[in-house]
């Protein structure tokens, strides 16, 4: 009995003793017929494991599958190995890259240019892809010597991969095998590909998409959104980092090392000018009908700053803004939406008065003036302090919030009148051409700093809410962002070197028996990748400075 361990099966909510070095997929081989679920991975005392895992001391075990984030990120990560294998059988030399998530997938395309992609032959790769999903092989994963890597990866014309193993300084590293081809993937891997039998891949542009299982119901592969807006922004940033010779971490560290970073932000703050110079002077332009600016935009994209530069740009024209608040709308607490907990939804358009709001927009536009409502928090209702509203033939009108684009919002309002922007940080840097930096990675970060500093808020609390708000964000807010009449990419290239030395500190301080500490522990590995940059360069008015601190402007 000396050789025997205790573990406790959180799903299960019982112990069991197993031999010592017993793999997490003999565990599950054990009790597969009482769990309701397609298991992927395994958390293990609260941080993400394979199911090759093999236990030596006692451990808290809780099993993950697709509809768990860390399960959907090991299928789309093992997907995509899948795929980059299919390409270098089908068009063997032709290069493969995945450049950014749209659409409801991920967006590829191969990267030599004398090879045109057309339906047919993302029907043959995706054929390929089917026949390695039925072969059922292992993803096998074997720890290797730094050098030995990056020369295994030179030889393959990976070039991003062994610039980005040469900064990141370790002796080691974990590489994954299928059969013969060999790749590198931050984060862990599924144990074979027969799992990997729900996707769909489409012809896209001059690529294709990559698309996984649908997050609410696993057996069907999601279905392709249009987002055509939202991939011209993502492609013009691209366009600009291939120039500027920074298009993912390796370039990014390689430029700190050759001190070139000043320069970098410096070109990478003045695009962010003249692109907010530009939004304005389109307003400009029809600024006799415009009378409405809406701006959304989901969480920690950098909308109060945007809006703040916005406003200076619009000064500059001769056009004086009038911020209208639609947190005076909110209905009396009684009339707020419950949402499926029985909790207030204060994030439904329900929770606001959208009949009161429509009536002061046309009160406002017809010249006259208005009592201004306001909203207590407190007492949760509503009252009114004297305040009045009135616009003369120089102001516009702008509203800020979750549900600006919602055209139920404005229902009333003639579009003729309405200019609608949607800001969001679509991160154009990637962590080599085969693992995309996420832009819900980079607004997640940005927002542990911003409520350490602001709220007082630790990153437990601030992980722990974030699967709430990326619920309210996919129902409220990216459904209307194709409405947008501009889009803004908040992002800059450097700006998580920058939060490196902000954020690690915060994240350390999550405990490893709180479950927030698997997300916790991802995120730190992932800046393990990143030489820090200080702030000192940042300017004032920086997008950036919303979250760091130190801007010129009041919040």
């Amino acid at each position: 009995m000396g050789n025997l361990i205790c573990i406790y099966i959180e799903d299960l909510d019982e112990k069991r003793s197993y031999p010592i070095g017993t793999s997490l997929q003999t565990i599950l081989n054990e009790i597969a017929s009482q769990l309701k679920m397609n298991v992927l991975g395994a958390i293990v005392n609260n941080k993400l494991k394979e199911l090759t895992y093999e236990i030596y001391k006692p451990k808290n075990i809780k099993f993950v599958d697709y509809t768990n984030p860390a399960g959907r990120r090991m299928y789309i990560r093992s997907l995509t190995f899948v795929l980059y294998k299919a390409v270098q059988e089908v068009f063997p030399n032709a290069g493969f890259r995945v450049e950014h998530s749209v659409s409801n997938g991920e967006y590829c395309r191969l990267t030599n240019k004398n090879t045109i992609l057309t339906e047919e032959g993302v029907l043959q790769i995706k054929a390929r892809m089917q026949s390695i999903v039925e072969a059922n092989l292992p993803f096998e994963r074997n720890e290797i010597e730094t050098e030995k890597a990056i020369e295994l990866f030179e030889s393959q014309g990976l070039h991003e991969k062994t610039k980005l193993l040469r900064t990141r300084g370790n002796l080691y590293t974990s590489v994954y095998k299928i059969g013969s081809v060999v790749d590198y993937f931050y984060g862990f891997l599924l144990p074979r590909t027969g799992l990997l039998d729900v996707f769909d891949l489409q012809h896209y542009h001059n690529g294709m998409l990559l698309l996984a299982p649908n997050k609410k119901d696993p057996s069907v592969a999601e279905t392709r959104l249009e987002q055509e807006k939202m991939f011209q922004i993502f492609s013009e940033y691209k366009r600009w980092g291939k120039i500027l010779g920074i298009s993912n971490i390796g370039d990014l560290n390689k430029s700190i090392e050759e001190h070139k970073i000043s320069e970098l932000i410096k070109i990478y703050e003045a695009m962010h000018e003249k692109k907010i110079s530009q939004i304005a002077d389109r307003i400009r332009k029809k600024w006799k009908k415009i009378k409405i600016i809406l701006i959304a935009g989901p969480s920690s994209s950098g909308k109060t700053t945007f809006g703040k530069r916005l406003s200076i740009q619009l000064k500059v024209s001769g056009i004086q803004p009038i911020n209208l608040s639609l947190d005076n709308y909110f209905v009396n607490r009684e009339l707020t939406p419950l949402d499926e907990n029985g909790e207030y939804d204060f994030e439904s358009i329900e929770a606001l008065d959208v009949k009161l709001f429509n009536e002061n927009l046309l009160e406002l536009l017809d010249g006259k003036e208005i009592d201004l409502p306001k909203f207590s928090f407190e007492t949760g209702q509503r009252y009114y302090d004297g305040e009045k509203l009135r616009i003369n033939g120089k102001n516009v009108i702008v509203i800020e919030g979750i549900h600006a684009l919602n055209p139920e919002l404005t229902s009333l309002i003639s579009d003729e009148v309405k200019f609608k922007i949607y800001i969001s940080a679509l991160t154009s840097i990637s962590i080599d051409g085969h693992n995309l930096l996420h832009s819900t990675d980079n607004r997640l970060i940005r927002r542990i700093v911003r409520d350490h500093k602001y709220r007082n808020y630790s990153a437990l609390d601030t992980i722990k809410r974030w699967q709430s708000v990326r619920n309210g964000e996919e129902k409220n807010i990216f459904p209307f962002q194709e409405n947008a009449d501009v889009m803004f990419n908040s992002a800059l290239p450097y700006e998580l070197g920058v939060l490196k030395r902000h954020v690690e500190p915060i994240l350390k301080e999550v405990q490893p028996n709180q479950p927030e500490y698997s997300e916790a522990n991802r995120l730190l590995k992932f800046f393990s990748f990143f030489i820090p940059i200080p702030d000192n360069e940042i300017p004032k008015n920086s997008l950036m400075r919303e979250f760091l601190g130190g801007s010129t402007f009041e919040y």
